[in-house]
């Protein structure tokens, strides 16, 4: 009988052994509670619900952190506004998840209610739209803003030959990341070379594509020389596109901003936009999670000078900008005719 239960013993130690040893192989995100292990919890906030952009963003941090071993929590308001988005901090605060990331709505009305998951150990950082340098550590930005605000305008200039009425038809109004690229718009057409150039209005469409296309119909109307509109946000700039379709409007009133290749490909393909731009939203979805984790584990602060990994982006380095600090995903693309077939279909 001893034996019996001398070899049943050896069992499970080797059992336990070998299950120590599978554990060690997976790169997996955990804390220990009471002597228990438990898997750690990381939570993104998007915009709002039926945003594509913002549905990619989230496809590409759900990616990271499976990657990390972590449990991710996908976070989605139906309306874009900071009211929103504070409740949804206030349940992820209870549940006691261990990193926040968030694209603002809003940047300062959040501010108390992410200062307080801080207060509770929670990580927390903006993606996409920043949220004000006290509400988190760090601020993953998709690109340099003075480079998209300028490049759009620079478009446009060639697209109507420098000269007419043009309409910036914007997100929400609180959104960091438009006024940031609008300020650099501003600021190019200061620039001599577009005196024959006039910006005559900054529309607002709140990333909605109703509001969008009414936005889009009252510049045309109210505006009936307009020569070209910029679009800086997805949801508008196809708004833009089907708009200028419906009402015949291709090379009369030119077309461009940031948008997906696949919602944007019939009005590229048409002519109706000539190019416009953007950068991966599952990338900057992806290196949010990365550096969730990082901020988890120790390996950065939020700091200037703080390197991590972020998988198969490489080796991010964290910079300051104004009164924060930030890491960037690059530079904007273009996407036009030539190479926008094999772009639609990615994403």
């Amino acid at each position: 009988m001893k034996k019996v239960l001398s070899t049943i013993l050896s069992l499970v130690v080797i059992g336990s052994l070998l299950a120590g040893c599978g554990n060690k192989a997976v790169n997996t995100a955990t804390s220990t509670d009471g002597g228990k292990e438990t898997t750690k919890k990381y939570a993104i906030i998007v915009k709002n619900t039926g945003n594509p952009y913002n549905e990619k963003e989230m496809e590409g941090f759900k990616k990271a952190v499976e990657e990390l071993g972590a449990e991710v929590i996908l976070k989605a308001p139906d309306q874009p506004t900071a009211e929103a988005q504070i409740q949804m901090i206030e349940e992820l605060i209870n549940q006691k998840v261990d990193v926040i990331a968030i694209a603002g709505n809003d940047p300062d009305a959040l501010q108390p209610a992410l200062v307080k998951a801080m207060d509770n150990g929670i990580k927390v950082l903006s993606l996409d739209s920043a949220v004000n340098a006290d509400s988190r550590m760090v601020h993953v930005n998709q690109a340099d803003p003075e480079r998209i605000g300028r490049t759009q305008v620079q478009a446009l200039y060639d697209m109507t030959g420098g000269k007419g009425d043009i309409a910036v038809l914007s997100a929400t109004s609180q959104a960091t990341n438009q006024n940031a690229w609008i300020e650099w718009m501003k600021k190019e057409l200061e620039d001599p070379k577009y005196s024959d150039m006039k910006l005559v209005k900054v529309a607002y469409g709140d990333d909605l594509r109703d509001k969008s296309v009414s936005e889009t119909e009252a510049l045309l109307k109210t505006y009936p020389d307009l020569k070209g509109i910029i679009s800086p946000t997805t949801v508008g700039v196809a708004a833009a596109g089907k708009v200028l379709t419906d009402k015949g409007l291709k090379g009369k009133v030119q077309l461009t901003g940031l948008g997906l290749p696949s919602e944007m490909a019939d009005y590229i393909e048409s002519g109706v936009c000539q190019w416009m731009y953007l950068w991966n939203p599952i990338d900057v979805g992806y290196l949010a999670g990365y550096a969730a984790d990082a901020l988890v584990k120790g390996t950065i602060t939020g700091a200037a000078g703080d390197k991590f990994d972020a998988g198969t982006l490489g080796e991010k380095e964290i910079i300051a900008v104004g009164d924060g600090t930030e890491i960037m995903l690059g530079d904007p693309f273009k996407f036009d005719a030539d190479n926008i077939g094999e772009w639609k279909s990615v994403y």
